[in-house]
């Protein structure tokens, strides 16, 4: 059964649906996803998704809040603040990983029982649009597309990528990690 309706994503969304504009539905479909793309790798335990349920809320927002491509600072930031007003800031470090590291191209190592390498995983296999799928039934990587349809997510992606390379020849994409 797909997650459908997380109250800690719903929220943090809601709260950022005006700075998202016309791309609200995209981001949601996209966070919910990597959401469940994400618990399909792990565990649908309470406190791990809502680990996972925080960090998709903000992984990529900066590029909305922030008017950046350069957006993993300004989405670790906003993170950072939900944690502290919400009385979990012990999990900064874990989600400030997860929000540097989801486009890193290797393998995360470093905290193995953090949630950093299958949050990777299953934002690659969104963003490749499941050509990547880390082991996944191709099933459940397509059942959950057509649940949370793209709404023009990749394409927006796209559209940003080639304004960033027109800006920054040298640097357009600054969010991956080797």
């Amino acid at each position: 059964m797909l997650l459908t309706q997380v109250p800690v994503l719903d929220d943090v969304l809601s709260a950022y649906a005006e700075a998202l504009g016309g791309d609200f539905t995209a981001y949601r479909n996209h966070a919910y996803r990597v959401l469940n793309l994400c618990a399909a790798l792990t565990t649908r335990d309470p406190e791990p998704l809502e680990k996972m349920a925080v960090a998709v809320a903000f992984h990529d927002l900066g590029i909305w809040s922030a008017g950046t491509f350069d957006y993993l600072g300004p989405s670790m930031r906003l993170a950072r603040e939900h944690l502290e007003r919400a009385g979990k800031a012990a999990w900064t470090p874990e989600i400030d990983a997860m929000i540097l590291e989801h486009h890193k191209l290797s393998r995360y190592t470093s905290q193995p029982e953090w949630l950093v390498e299958p949050f990777r995983k299953a934002d690659w296999i969104d963003v490749s649009m499941g050509v990547l799928t880390f082991g996944l039934p191709r099933g459940l990587i397509r059942e959950i597309s057509e649940a949370f349809p793209d709404a023009g997510f990749h394409a927006r992606l796209l559209q940003l990528s080639l304004q960033r390379l027109r800006t920054h020849p040298l640097d357009p994409l600054p969010m991956l990690r080797r």
